[in-house]
């Protein structure tokens, strides 16, 4: 007996459409599905690691975590009620997830949160000069909190500085690396459906802030005692422990953060190079978390810009080469 597929192959396609438009560092999109009668499974694509500045996986699986937070909003959109399993195979570490779908009924803001997760971009201009209120960054983590995910606003001036010196410490030794500088170059103006093209980046004058982006090979004067925009947001995601369970957990709220913030006006800009380099990374632990925590992700949160043309749309690859229907 041929056994009867539950869910339509143009759902999952659909699904895993809406899925591939979730951030991913370096535009790397290091997933891969597999759809079966009623479930998506989610596999990390190790061929998109980037080995010099993540070499145990955690922004990949980070990124992968995004993916499967607009998987389960986009099925919830088309109607389809989830039921996810984390990590379910021990023996098989790169399976991160297993989606089971059920009918169920499209939610009254489904419109709303497909066309968010359509608009949703890392925009790395200048933010707009509004200060970013202090209740708006608190819904934000606490949204992160809903998917699981453990996050706070950074609001002490002092925390704030140490952070923003850590994160400049950070770039500044990945920019002195020349096998960090060559992975990077390597995802830049790529003729393929991923990296981070050219019009995605701001020029010296449009950057947020005096912050240069990680791409930016250039070297950037510093202002002295100006190191915090004072309107900007940051917001530091957090854990117990540091591992992928941690990880995919970062990924669903940070993917959920970023689509309540494209809802409210704001922007998002993550700042991983902080967390990449080990040095940077135990400091904020001590200085910043006071030991009591894992430091995952450092986000930078500020108003969308009003003027100027919006950064070019990265581009992804097409869902043929990321989902196989079994």
């Amino acid at each position: 007996m041929t056994a009867t597929r539950l869910v339509p192959v143009e759902t999952l396609h659909r699904i895993v459409e809406v899925a591939t438009r979730a951030p991913s560092v370096h535009n790397t999109q290091p997933w891969l599905w597999r759809g079966g009668s009623h479930t998506l499974e989610l596999f990390a694509d190790r061929r998109y690691q980037l080995s010099e500045t993540d070499p145990l996986g955690r922004n990949l699986t980070i990124s992968c975590g995004a993916a499967l937070h607009q998987a389960q909003v986009a099925a919830g959109a088309l109607g389809w009620s989830t039921r996810v399993a984390r990590h379910p195979d021990p023996a098989e570490p790169d399976l991160l997830a297993v989606i089971e779908l059920s009918a169920g009924v499209a939610s009254p803001t489904a419109q709303e949160s497909l066309d968010a997760m359509d608009a949703r971009c890392t925009d790395r201009r200048r933010f707009n000069a509004w200060p970013v209120p202090e209740e708006r960054l608190a819904h934000l983590a606490r949204i992160a909190h809903q998917w699981g995910a453990r996050a706070v606003a950074l609001t002490d001036e002092s925390e704030r500085y140490i952070a923003e010196r850590l994160v400049r410490r950070a770039a500044d030794q990945q920019r002195a690396n020349p096998a960090i500088r060559a992975e990077q170059e390597h995802w830049l103006h790529r003729p393929a459906g991923d990296g981070v093209p050219a019009g995605a980046l701001p020029d010296q004058v449009e950057r947020a802030g005096r912050h240069a982006h990680r791409f930016e090979d250039a070297a950037r004067e510093v202002h002295p005692g100006a190191e915090v925009e004072a309107t900007d947001g940051l917001i530091v995601f957090f854990d117990t422990h540091d591992d992928p369970a941690a990880w995919l957990r970062v990924g669903e709220g940070l993917s959920a953060m970023w689509l309540g913030a494209t809802l409210d006006g704001l922007c998002l800009v993550p700042l991983s190079q902080v967390i990449e380099v080990p040095e940077t990374l135990q400091a904020f632990q001590v200085e910043v978390l006071g030991s009591l925590a894992h430091p995952l992700l450092l986000v930078r949160v500020g108003w969308r810009p009003t003027g100027g043309a919006p950064p070019d749309r990265t581009l992804r690859r097409p869902v043929s080469e990321v989902l196989e229907l079994v």
